[in-house]
């Protein structure tokens, strides 16, 4: 295993590979944007933080974790090496120095994002050389603590962008369904009103043609009673009115 002097210490490092793939339910646009903008996703990132802009591509930041019983603080400086939107791939650099001057970690990390229902697939691959009192651990535990600290950005990535970009909720079919029925029994009780309503205005027409015809014969017979007899169109509308305050109701419309 390659050693480094850092100092009086004699500092032994170590190299690891970390690759990670996840899905994201939002579009690839919107992934990239945040993805692309290092003062954008920093705070997904246990633990990190951007102190300084240098440039576009040239930022300066901390990182502060634990593995195991150490404690490790960082501050070192990210150079986004390439940022290419038409294939949404990405490479970016990092190096950084132990806040005790024990030594150092360097990365390079190289992304693709590809789309596909409406949903981002992200891939990438992170080299990783750490040299110091963390490179006495291995591989293994710093894999391990590295696989936790990713999936809490993946949680947290996920939230900030379903929290800035809020799915959108499909309309739920039983509304639409309920609708459709109450309609439905509409148009079947309008039919059955009309029916009657022709049916007993036609009785009342029967009977005032019976009316007049024995006043013809008998002119003495006193005047025919008030017209009483049923208004169908006057039934039809009240009955309309009934189904559409039902229909309002239903779907909380009816103040």
């Amino acid at each position: 295993m390659p050693r480094t002097r850092f100092g009086a210490f004699k500092l032994s490092g170590m190299n690891t590979l970390i690759k990670k793939e996840f899905d994201i339910d939002q579009p690839i646009g919107v992934v990239w944007k945040s993805l692309a903008d290092p003062e954008d996703i920093v705070g997904c990132v246990p633990g990190a933080s951007i102190t300084e802009k240098i440039d576009d591509r040239h930022f300066k930041g901390e990182v502060v974790t634990r593995f195991g019983p150490i404690k490790a603080a960082y501050a070192g400086d990210i150079e986004i090496v390439e940022l290419d939107e038409a294939t949404h791939k990405m490479v970016l650099k990092g190096r950084g120095l132990d806040s005790k001057g024990k030594g150092s970690a360097d990365m390079i990390m190289n992304g693709l994002l590809s789309e596909e229902d409406g949903k981002t697939h992200v891939s990438f691959s992170m080299d990783i050389t750490i040299v110091g009192m963390l490179a006495q651990f291995g591989s293994r535990l710093i894999n391990d603590v590295s696989d936790q600290l990713l999936n809490q950005f993946v949680k947290n990535f996920q939230n900030k962008l379903n929290s800035e970009n809020p799915p959108q909720a499909e309309a739920s079919p039983e509304p639409v369904a309920e609708a459709a029925e109450v309609v439905t029994d509409a148009v079947e009780a309008v039919a059955e009103t009309a029916k009657e309503a022709v049916a007993a205005t036609a009785s009342t027409a029967s009977a005032a043609a019976a009316t007049a015809a024995k006043a013809k014969t008998a002119p003495q017979a006193p005047p025919p009673p008030a017209d009483n007899s049923l208004n169908a169109f006057s039934l039809i509308g009240t009955v309309l009115r009934s189904i559409l305050n039902s229909i309002l109701a239903l779907f909380g419309l009816k103040k």
